[in-house]
């Protein structure tokens, strides 16, 4: 028997097609509808500054940035935290730039791609627009020290002279908030959408020495507690600031350096000899040149000065020299031998004073502050090779040279005055001098020298005139109390 096998007619295989595709192009138009929805937003895994925007459209990305980073920062200093607002540090957005750059990643994948990347959840990887913000540093810094530093800064306190004594009560630190780092780490904090809590450091403050001013206050209380009512003279200058002092005193009252003070110069017109030496006949000295230097300084030897001054012309020659560069009140006459004739009659500013005299002698004189400068003028020659030495015989005073001519000065030890007042071993490059009046008794102490001191080197340029006699053992160990004072001044603790 033969059974017959029905078959499906074609057309309903053709329908069947058509409604499966039907079906599928409804999917795809719906799909195409929500991805063109979609794509008007930011895709998964964008950030902008470190913030998700990722299903937001511009005006919400705009508002959570804005919500993000107006939030205060917290800042802790030492014990407390304080909240810092951004708008009062000077922060601002700029966030059309920065949606401007979210747009153009949004729309960077071409349409279709982006369709069939939706289609078949292909996910973009993660981006990250950059924060991009303005911050008024100058506004930042006045926030720190207004608000900042009035409130959490202790100032050290300076040490405070001991009375009647060379020493020092002993400072104490302080602290500070430095602004810089301190603006630093603000910004850094206002531009992180997460870590915005930060400890700003503090730094210590060192008391650092009291003022000039405060240092001459202790040496006229010192002047004042000698039994001396004479003339004195004295220039201090640090040789790394070039900060001076410069005062005189008189019948134990201050009185005015300008002009300065006449003082006979004694044996320390022996440095500018030594200048003179060297202006002519550097940079180098033979061995009978360097022996007369050795005894004019460390012996005070009037004929080795004498010597000298002839190979170069005579004294006159030095005193030009000095005026050369500007030491005008500062000069040497004649020769030492007795009986030389004075060869010129100098007539200064400080020697034409009539409020006071000193009774220089015709035949040298000088001031505190000249010598003072002088020996500023080597040391900053011996330290570079440059400066005023340099700029007058740049042949002649070289580096080398003037090291040269403070190691000469450095062989001057006498176990007194400025020497005597400072600790064992501390160099110093200084010459000395005293002289007698008419009546046979000393009238007249000096001492200029540079001193090497741990914490800084100085010019220190002491001279002392009575004009009846200056009593050797007070006044003497007043110069050496200056001295230590002085000294002690620079090395206090820090």
């Amino acid at each position: 028997m033969n059974r017959s096998i029905s078959k499906s007619p074609p057309h309903l295989y053709r329908w069947i097609s058509l409604f499966f595709l039907s079906i599928a192009l409804v999917v795809s138009m719906v799909a195409l509808v929500f991805y063109s929805r979609e794509r008007g937003k930011y895709p998964i895994g964008l950030t902008i500054g470190g913030v998700p925007v990722e299903g937001l459209d511009a005006s919400e990305s705009t508002q959570r940035l804005l919500q993000t980073f107006s939030i205060p920062i917290e800042a802790k200093i030492m014990e407390s935290t304080v909240q810092i607002d951004p708008g009062l540090a000077g922060f601002s957005l700029n966030t059309e730039a920065m949606i401007a750059d979210a747009d153009l990643h949004r729309t960077s994948t071409p349409f279709w791609l982006g369709f069939w990347n939706y289609l078949w959840n292909i996910k973009s990887e993660s981006s990250d627009i950059p924060l991009v913000y303005t911050i008024n540093r100058e506004r930042l810094s006045a926030y720190i020290q207004e608000e900042l530093k009035t409130r959490y800064d202790l100032p050290s306190t300076p040490p405070v002279p001991i009375a009647g004594q060379s020493g020092y009560i002993k400072g104490t630190p302080g602290y500070e908030i430095p602004i810089e780092p301190a603006a630093d780490a603000i910004e850094r904090a206002l531009a992180s959408a997460e870590s915005r809590e930060i400890e700003i450091t503090i730094q210590q403050t060192n008391p650092g020495r009291p003022t000039y001013e405060n240092l001459k206050i202790q040496l006229t209380q010192l002047i004042d507690a000698t039994p001396f009512d004479g003339v004195v003279g004295i220039y201090l200058e640090d040789l790394s600031t070039h900060e001076t002092m410069h005062f005189g005193y008189n019948l134990n009252e201050s009185v005015t350096v300008d002009p300065d003070i006449a003082f006979t110069a004694s044996s320390t017109i022996k440095i500018p000899i030594l200048y003179s030496v060297y202006r002519h006949l550097g940079p180098t000295l033979d061995e009978p040149t360097r022996n007369l230097v050795l005894e004019m300084i460390t012996k005070s030897e009037n004929p080795a000065s004498d010597a000298l001054m002839e190979m170069i012309g005579g004294p006159l020659v030095v005193s030009s020299d000095l005026a050369e560069i500007g030491l005008s009140n500062t000069f040497i006459a004649g020769y030492f031998y007795d009986g030389a004739p004075l060869l010129q009659y100098f007539d200064t500013t400080s020697n034409s004073r009539t409020d006071l005299s000193t009774s220089p002698d015709a035949y040298n004189q000088t001031t505190s502050s000249e010598l003072g400068q002088l020996l500023s003028d080597l040391y900053e020659c011996a330290q570079s090779g440059q400066g005023t030495f340099s700029a007058v015989a740049p042949d002649k005073f070289t580096q080398a040279s003037c090291q040269e001519m403070l190691n000469f000065l450095k062989q001057d030890r006498i176990g007194v005055l400025l020497e005597a007042g400072l600790p064992e071993g501390t160099p110093i490059a200084h010459k000395h001098g005293w002289i007698s009046g008419p009546t046979g008794v000393i009238q007249n102490i000096s001492d200029v020298g540079i001193i090497f001191s741990p914490s800084g080197d100085y010019v220190l340029s002491v001279y002392v005139y009575h004009p009846v006699q200056t009593v050797w053992e007070p006044v003497s160990m007043m110069v050496t109390q200056v001295s230590q004072m002085v000294y002690n001044y620079y090395t206090l603790p820090r």
